[in-house]
């Protein structure tokens, strides 16, 4: 009977659980348990004992002789230290804090604490600048400079963005300038401008590659590569060989890997050698060597530039040669003998070769020395109508690179004739057309040099666009 008044005695006074007399073993396991489940669930210190941290220390009272308790603890200074860093990472401060506060209280190692702690203040620093960095986004704006440099408006609204990604103004700030941005690279699109609009469209889709307006510039900004190019072929056709030129660096501009533009310009560079020629022809040697300059620029590898030197050089020749100082029965005699040569080589159909014997240089030489003269002026209205002929009976016989060489001929001779235009047109197409046989007897090698000389001829010629697909699609490597 005492022993168990005893027991009341102590039951009121000390008002803890008996279990906690008898067995302390199994309160100690239970408190380890609790602060496990606590520590799991996150929750790492409360006022009101539930969490780890004084469910862990309560164990450690009871126990100190258990290493649970420590290790646990450890643990829980760890967690402390993980939620801190991802506070941080979302900038709610307080809280990174707190739990920086509560992991150093824990004794977590001095060296990350301290690195997490600069981290923080560096965070705060840049943090309460936030709201003149929006000020300065928001003038930018209004001044329209969207792009361009680090105080432009883009790069300010991505600055807070990277600090808060979820700051509802810096959002809005930065879609209303990129759709701002975009409509300015559609009015370079509608310029033909297209090298600033591929910019402007590429470093919207840097700031937001899920912009609601950005399919529809993307899409505008790959059609009009084909739509330029379309244009620089007319320009080139009709002999505007600056705007063509323009046209093509836009394309090129945009698409720097562009087949089509460049095979365009090295067209451009084709078409300045002609007119290098005819300017030679007028004994206009200035600008001859200027169309040249442009010529090599554009075409450095092209046999036809390489041609209109060799012209133009001849004609430097003949307008160079002795003759101004001879007596005057001397030079007819001169004179007699190059027509002689202009007939022989008429004959033999050596109408630009080889060079100095051709029926073209020693009529040049001829006019060098006589230009008025009867005689040589008949030699000259005699070999043009030659070389017209020869020009269509060639091409009638389908032997187009004789058509090709008399053609050149007659440019060489008359550069303004009206009919040029429509003799380069036929014989483009007899190109595609001879071109296209030999492609479906499957030379293909044969058909690619066709398209390039009908291309050098008349880029626009009816036709061209189909026989090009069809070379390219023979050329391409075929799959199994």
């Amino acid at each position: 009977m005492l022993v168990v008044l005893l027991l009341v005695v102590l039951l009121v006074v000390f008002r803890r659980p008996l279990a906690d007399v008898l067995w302390p073993e199994t309160r100690v396991q239970a408190l380890l348990d609790q602060a496990a489940r606590a520590l799991a669930d996150g929750r790492l210190d409360a006022a009101d004992g539930s969490g780890a941290r004084q469910l862990y220390e309560a164990a450690q009272a009871l126990d100190t002789d258990r290493s649970e308790a420590a290790m646990g603890l450890r643990r829980v200074g760890q967690e402390a230290m993980r939620q801190a860093g991802a506070a941080l990472a979302q900038s709610r401060f307080a809280e990174a804090r707190e739990r920086l506060a509560l992991a150093r209280e824990l004794q977590v190692p001095q060296a990350q604490a301290d690195a997490l702690a600069a981290r923080l203040r560096a965070r705060e620093a840049e943090h309460a600048g936030l709201d003149n960095v929006m000020q300065a986004a928001a003038r930018a704006h209004e001044a329209g400079r969207l792009v361009g440099g680090p105080d432009a408006a883009l790069p300010l609204y991505q600055r807070v963005l990277a600090l808060q990604p979820t700051r509802l103004e810096a959002l809005e700030g930065r879609e209303d300038a990129l759709s701002d941005l975009l409509q300015e690279a559609g009015r370079h699109l509608q310029r033909n401008e297209l090298g600033p609009a591929a910019s402007l469209i590429g470093q919207a889709r840097a700031f937001d590659p899920g912009h609601v307006d950005l399919p529809q510039a993307q899409a505008a900004l790959a059609t009009a590569p084909e739509a330029r190019r379309r244009t620089a072929a007319r320009d080139l056709a009709r002999g505007r060989l600056v705007a063509a030129q323009a046209a093509y660096d836009d394309v090129l501009a945009a698409a720097p890997d562009d087949a089509g533009a460049r095979q365009g310009l090295e067209q451009v560079g084709v078409a300045h050698a002609v007119r290098a020629e005819r300017h030679a022809a007028d004994f206009r040697f200035d600008q001859a060597r200027q169309a040249l300059a442009r010529a090599r620029t554009l075409a450095p590898q092209s046999a036809r530039v390489v041609q209109a030197e060799q012209v133009v050089a001849r004609a430097e020749q003949a307008r160079g040669r002795p003759g101004t100082g001879m007596p005057a029965r001397e030079r007819a005699q001169r004179v007699q003998t190059l027509l002689a040569a202009v007939a022989d080589a008429e004959a033999k159909g050596h109408w630009l070769t080889p060079p100095g014997e051709s029926a073209y240089d020693n009529l040049r030489a001829a006019q060098a020395l006589a230009p008025d003269a009867l005689a040589v002026r008949q030699a000259a209205a005699r070999l043009l109508p030659a070389v017209r002929n020869c020009y269509e009976d060639e091409l009638r016989a389908n032997r187009i690179r004789r058509a090709q060489a008399c053609l050149q001929a007659w440019q060489t001779l008359q550069p303004r004739e009206a009919g040029l235009a429509d003799a380069r047109r036929r014989l483009a197409e007899k190109w595609i057309a001879v071109g296209s046989e030999r492609l479906g007897a499957g030379d293909v090698a044969f058909a690619a040099q066709a398209l390039e000389e009908a291309r050098r001829l008349d880029a626009a010629v009816p036709g061209m666009d189909d026989f090009q697909a069809r070379v390219r699609l023979a050329q391409a490597p075929q799959t199994r």
